[in-house]
């Protein structure tokens, strides 16, 4: 079992970065999918990433190395790599059909799944404080989707359909987590990525038009290589800040991503007007989404909280 260095200040700065970069993403995903299709953009965004890192990893010497890997840790990188891939196709399908702001928040969804095969997985509780986080966090979705609740229960819209995707993704990327976070037992956190990149990149390969990449409009095309960076970038930090910090404290500080990207879709629709458009939420769907934020960072810290409440109760106990 994978066991963190501690580093918590490391973990956090980590999960920051890995959140700002998730946040303002999908703005630029936007603007590529107009063009190119789903897969084939996940396939330019894993390639490159992947092919830097065999680059980076060639020249210091430190590639992977699979000589006695065992059956069991590559039934791992393979559950990981399918893992990453579903996720990231199906959330690029889910896009097309959704605002940046809305598919970031279903996207929140995920940490109550990994905490849910993390209680089977690594033996975690499901605590109090996490229960009143569900909560919250399922009325906070309420309140978000306060305009289209109709449409959500009765119809299978266009709306209805990117989020039951986005949903799909999200419950995909959770067998990537635990797979990836087991991993790091043998590999470091670049060694990782750059297996489970250039893997699902070769899986990819049949069913890609790479040459849509040339009918994307100069400014498209710096969006599409900021997307692979983008990539390359946050899943790195990602991957990092677990080696450094709990899985549940990674969980709640990625849980900001959403709040992330609604302002960011505020200040780009302010700057560039022709691009990007403002979300169409009214003031209790913004509330709605800060309540699924709060809910979700509950979800992830429930167990510490709870834990450090029964401690200072009982350091109050021996004073008396």
């Amino acid at each position: 079992m994978h066991i963190t260095s501690g580093r918590w200040v490391h973990g956090l700065l980590l999960a920051l970065l890995t959140a700002l970069l998730w946040g303002i993403l999908p703005i630029k995903l936007k603007q590529v999918l107009q063009v190119m299709d789903p897969v084939t953009v996940t396939w330019y965004r894993l390639l490159v990433s992947g092919g830097l890192l065999f680059i980076w990893l060639s020249a210091n010497r430190r590639l992977p190395p699979f000589k006695g890997l065992g059956r069991k840790r590559l039934g791992l990188a393979a559950v990981a790599i399918c893992g990453l891939l579903g996720n990231y196709v199906l959330y690029l399908v889910g896009l097309k059909l959704l605002s940046p702001g809305t598919a970031q928040l279903v996207v929140q969804v995920g940490p109550v799944l990994l905490l849910v095969a993390s209680v089977f997985v690594f033996k975690e509780r499901f605590s109090l404080g996490q229960g009143v986080g569900l909560l919250v966090l399922l009325m906070g979705f309420g309140l978000f989707f306060n305009q289209r609740l109709d449409e959500l229960l009765t119809s299978l819209g266009a709306y209805t359909t990117g989020v039951l995707t986005i949903l799909l993704a999200t419950s995909i990327w959770v067998f990537y987590a635990l797979s990836q976070k087991q991993l790091l037992t043998v590999w470091n956190s670049q060694q990782v990525m750059m297996v489970i990149y250039l893997g699902c990149a070769a899986l990819l390969t049949p069913w890609v038009h790479p040459l849509e990449a040339l009918q994307l409009s100069p400014l498209q095309g710096w969006l599409l290589l900021a997307c692979c960076l983008n990539t390359l970038v946050a899943y790195g930090a990602f991957a990092e800040a677990l080696a450094h910090w709990e899985a549940s404290r990674v969980s709640a500080t990625l849980a900001l991503t959403p709040l992330v990207t609604f302002v960011a879709v505020a200040v780009a629709a302010w700057v560039w007007p022709d691009y990007v458009h403002a979300e169409q939420i009214n003031v209790l769907g913004y509330v709605g989404a800060v309540t699924v934020v709060l809910g979700s960072a509950l979800v992830a810290l429930g167990p510490s909280l709870m834990a450090g409440l029964r401690a200072r109760r009982a350091r109050m106990a021996e004073v008396h």
